[in-house]
């Protein structure tokens, strides 16, 4: 490989007008970095000392070819100037990486001209490594030269710095939960990078409780920690904003608008200014709302309610929703352009039935937020914690509610718990409870459920047989394969049987009531 350095002509000290050692021609006298080619940039202004330049530089290295490039500068410390002359040289250049390897030379140059070229071989505009020279600190010593490699992967420890911040912000998001469930571990990594390096909107998808409102907290604290944000995080539930108090909550009003004194208002969008608005359940938000919330989010300008003229807000947006907003716009219920501003960025968060690895840890999690807040050690006896997270991994606990409903569910245990101590008896009590608060509330979902797939037929079907169909067609649509939720479903009696075959097991099941797989997907 060739070795090719890219520089400026030193006007001041490769004339030898403050010290003996000029930096250009010195890029030759070692020993262990021998340049092949010498561009050399200069202004018209000196051009005769360009040339002196190149005659000292082949008299001391003839093998080393010098061709000087004319590049006149108005005023050097102009950046725009600079960086858009030094851009088109760049692009007209023609570079040859697999023959030849790029150094731009720092050391001459005004510090406008320094910044250029680093901002170049950053983009990879100059497909160059850095090269810094320097005097030599005595006569009898070669000069300084030191190459700058830009790719940071290959400093260890630099790199392993970042490693180490980069885990920071990821604990952060993750609550201080160590999570074992590769997916989630997997999404925080990537909600990590977007969030740190972009503007733009966020979307959380997610089934109530999985912790949609925590992470926009934890995303709001990390941009704070960037300073990519100086405001605060403002949490909007949009469910709440039917009718015109709610559209006065989020956009303001002035005094007057409603005829009584007093009541003039920021607004929610006002408070999100220089921080980040958190539109949770965005779903639920009306059309007419959304067609101002998008102008707002687009322009950071709004009308409040009774004013005549815009005001602005500058935020950062984060959005929560539980259902699908793809099927929501389809139906007419949601904005198109709305929907396409808010899904740069989404990200859906898994449910608790599918991160039972992390039950464990967040276990962990509860039991200290327990004690910081009730003043108490709470702990499990041995028999009592296996009990309970057998309950909670296995395959037929589907926690309705995700987090919420776990969270209640041992903070019901620790304020039950005499001196601190989870029994085995306790445990019992409270599988029985959950089991008991998710048949009240399932079964008129149930009923809708099935009455959505099998019409009236639905209401033939004993109460019985209507539990057990619901839960199979939940553990379907939960599932990505025929097989995947066979194996969900029939997790203990597979185990006694000689021949196991889940997905047919499964596949009759559905039968038996004019069901298959694709419809119970479809729907």
């Amino acid at each position: 490989m060739r070795n090719v350095v890219i520089g400026f002509l030193g006007t001041q000290l490769d004339a030898g007008k403050r010290r003996r050692w000029k930096p250009t021609p010195s890029l030759v006298a070692h020993e262990d970095f021998h340049v092949d080619r010498l561009e050399l940039l200069h202004d018209h202004k000196f051009n005769r000392l360009a040339h002196a330049v190149k005659r000292e530089i082949e008299a001391a290295s003839p093998d080393t070819e010098v061709v000087l490039n004319r590049l006149d500068l108005e005023d050097p410390w102009d950046f725009e100037e600079v960086y858009a002359k030094l851009f088109d040289f760049a692009r007209g250049y023609g570079f040859d990486e697999d023959r030849e390897q790029y150094h731009v030379h720092l050391t001459t140059g005004t510090h406008v001209a320094q910044i250029c070229w680093f901002l170049l071989a950053e983009s990879r505009h100059v497909p160059a490594h850095l090269l810094q020279t320097g005097p030599p600190r005595e006569d009898h010593l070669p000069a300084k030269l030191d190459i700058i490699d830009l790719d940071l992967r290959r400093y260890n420890a630099l790199q392993h710095r970042f490693d180490l911040i980069s885990q920071e912000y990821s604990d952060l998001l993750k609550g201080g939960i160590d999570t074992r469930n590769p997916a989630y571990n997997s999404l925080i990594s990537q909600i990590e990078h977007v969030a740190g390096a972009t503007k733009a909107p966020i979307l959380l998808l997610g089934e109530t409780g999985t912790g949609k409102t925590q992470l926009a907290e934890r995303i709001h604290a990390l941009k704070l920690d960037r300073r990519m944000i100086k405001g605060r995080l403002v949490h909007v539930n949009c469910a709440t904003l039917a009718g015109p108090d709610g559209i006065a909550m989020l956009f303001g009003q002035r005094r007057g608008y409603t005829g009584q004194a007093g009541s003039e208002r920021n607004g929610l969008l006002r408070e999100a200014d220089g921080g980040v608005l958190f539109l949770d359940e965005i779903d639920e938000l009306g059309l007419r709302e959304q067609a101002v919330i998008l102008h707002a989010i687009e322009t950071g300008r709004y009308y409040p309610l009774g004013a005549d003229y815009e005001v602005s807000s500058q935020f950062q947006v984060i959005a929560g929703a539980n259902r699908d907003l793809r099927k929501l716009a389809a139906d007419g219920l949601f904005r198109q352009d709305l929907l396409s501003r808010l899904t740069a960025w989404t990200f859906e968060i898994p449910p608790l039935r599918q991160r039972r690895e992390d039950i464990e840890p967040n276990l962990i999690h509860e039991l200290a937020r327990a004690e910081k807040e009730l003043g108490v050690h709470y702990g499990f006896n041995l028999d009592a914690r296996a009990r309970y997270l057998k309950f909670c991994r296995d395959p037929a606990t589907l926690w309705p509610g995700n987090f919420r409903d776990f969270g209640a569910s041992v903070r019901r245990m620790c304020i039950l718990a005499a001196r601190g101590r989870i029994t085995r008896p306790m445990v019992e009590e409270e599988i029985l409870r959950l089991r008991a608060l998710w048949s009240a509330s399932g079964r008129d979902a149930d009923q809708k459920l099935l009455t959505e797939l099998l019409g009236r037929v639905a209401e033939e079907i004993d109460l019985f047989d209507r539990a057990q169909l619901a839960a199979v067609i939940r553990s379907c649509r939960q599932s990505a394969s025929l097989s995947e939720a066979g194996r969900m479903l029939f997790a203990q009696s597979r185990t006694r049987r000689t021949s196991t075959n889940d997905a047919d097991r499964l596949r009759k099941y559905l039968a038996k009531y004019g069901l298959d797989w694709e419809q119970v997907r479809a729907s």
